[in-house]
């Protein structure tokens, strides 16, 4: 789905050239004006029915209670932190506001029916002193708070500790999302809530929801695919910008405000992920975030920039000369990358898989970058290839689950080869967003050109102006 704003930047210089008595200024005012009616509209939560399916299924998959707390709004003590809740958390709920808790019940214990409710969201009192300061909340006592919440029953967060003690008495097995394994990262945020439960469910055994959940995600519906939309929509407008307005002397963090101000004005609550804009050796780094070093003319700049809205990420990446024009070795391992990528995206269909041996994406992006082009010693390509071809994209830039599994309709992942040639300052990745089809695949990014000529000519038409 397109957005419906009538906010795009190739129009932005129609009107330019149309308005030409105009100060670039103004029309800059005008255009972005004329897209405030729809950042006006409803942007993130979906219908209560959506998140009461996602929650029945889940339930229907597990033999034991499901506890799962969002984020209490003091993982980030400082006083200009924005809150924005915990994806899995927020998946089942559309709840967007700290301290909140979920429990979920099996329809039926060892063919017996269990009685009580089976959907349960627990939210902390108002405090009037509190919302001076942050505004009003959803209390558990407020009026239509069933309707708001979608939830039959809202209790107290204190109702939690006995209502769980409750039902230990009945199931043996409680299910949660449990850390991360010993030595890899995860956020605090899981092991307090393990502790939590632990101290509550001293005789239960904790089993993780990780991996139902998880692959419920990686399935998106149209509700979710229509947020997706909206975040790549308005990165790739930001990208357009970048494009027009890439130049030698600009500073990489330049380019990286501007593209943060079409996002926010095109409804993003907030950045996808960090940006990277890395010009130079800055774009042989992977994840470079420093955007500290000025534009060189003769630079390669890498782009790897993306929006969220409705807390549905984008991620894409396009690489740019500096200063319009590639250079024929810029061109050359370009137009390596640009056959990988096209190579992999041609395979993305139902059954297809990201990792896993021959035929998988990663397979077909790095058989193509090895079998194309040399270095400077003479030696094939697929050394200055580090990462993976592919991820799965959704309310996290990296959505989680299996990587392995076969592709399904309705996954969305990224296609992303790069090569990065630190001896030459030479970096280059090209990111897209695709969705998994009945019958293939759809390029949710399709609007944002991806061949060198193509940016060349966007570039040299912005300069013409």
């Amino acid at each position: 789905m397109r957005r419906t704003h009538a906010f795009r930047y190739d129009g932005m210089r129609e009107m330019s050239s149309r308005n030409h008595r105009l100060p670039p200024r103004l029309v800059w005012l005008i255009v972005l004006l004329a897209c405030a009616g729809a950042i006006a509209q409803a942007r993130f939560r979906q219908p209560n029915d959506e998140y009461q399916a996602r929650r029945a299924k889940l339930r229907a998959s597990a033999d034991g209670p499901v506890v799962l707390f969002g984020y209490t709004g003091d993982e980030d003590a400082s006083e200009v932190a924005v809150f924005f809740q915990e994806p899995s958390f927020y998946y089942l709920t559309g709840h967007d506001e700290p301290g909140a808790a979920v429990l979920l019940i099996p329809e039926a214990l060892q063919g017996k029916a269990v009685e009580g409710p089976r959907e349960i969201l627990y939210l902390p009192q108002r405090d009037p002193k509190e919302e001076i300061w942050e505004g009003p909340k959803i209390g558990p006592n407020d009026p239509g708070v069933r309707e708001k919440t979608g939830f039959a029953t809202v209790e107290p967060i204190a109702n939690l500790k006995d209502d769980l003690e409750r039902l230990a008495k009945t199931y043996r097995n409680f299910y949660t999302v449990l850390p991360p394994k010993e030595g890899e990262r995860g956020y605090p945020h899981l092991k307090n809530s393990v502790a939590m439960l632990r101290k509550y469910l001293p005789h239960a055994k904790q089993l993780d929801i990780a991996p139902a959940l998880d692959a419920m995600r990686q399935v998106k519906s149209a509700g979710e695919l229509a947020l997706m939309q909206k975040a790549i929509d308005a990165s790739v407008d930001a990208h357009f910008d970048a494009m027009r307005q890439m130049r030698p002397g600009l500073f990489e963090y330049q380019i990286a405000a501007r593209m943060k101000e079409i996002h926010e004005w095109a409804g993003c609550s907030r950045e996808a992920y960090a940006p990277i804009v890395g010009a130079g050796f800055d774009s042989t780094v992977l994840h470079y975030s420093a955007l500290g070093s000025e534009i060189k003319d003769g630079d390669v700049v890498v782009i790897d920039v993306g929006g969220e809205y409705g807390g549905y990420a984008a991620d894409i990446t396009r690489t740019l000369p500096a200063n319009g024009k590639f250079t024929l070795r810029q061109r050359e391992i370009y137009d390596i990358v640009l056959g990988a990528q096209n190579a992999a995206i041609a395979a993305v269909k139902p059954g297809a898989i990201l990792y896993g041996g021959p035929g998988s994406l990663q397979d077909i992006a790095m058989s193509y970058i090895d079998t194309h082009g040399h270095d400077l010693e003479g030696r094939t390509l697929g050394r200055y290839y580090p990462h993976g071809v592919s991820h799965h994209l959704g309310l996290d830039v990296h959505d989680p689950g299996d990587r392995t599994r076969p592709l399904e309709p309705g996954m969305v992942v990224t296609v992303e080869p790069g090569i990065y040639i630190p001896e030459e300052n030479l970096g280059v990745r090209i990111e897209d967003d695709i969705l998994v089809t009945k019958d293939g695949h759809q390029v949710l990014t399709a609007r944002l050109p991806r061949t060198a000529d193509d940016i060349e000519k966007i570039m040299a038409e912005a300069r013409a102006q």
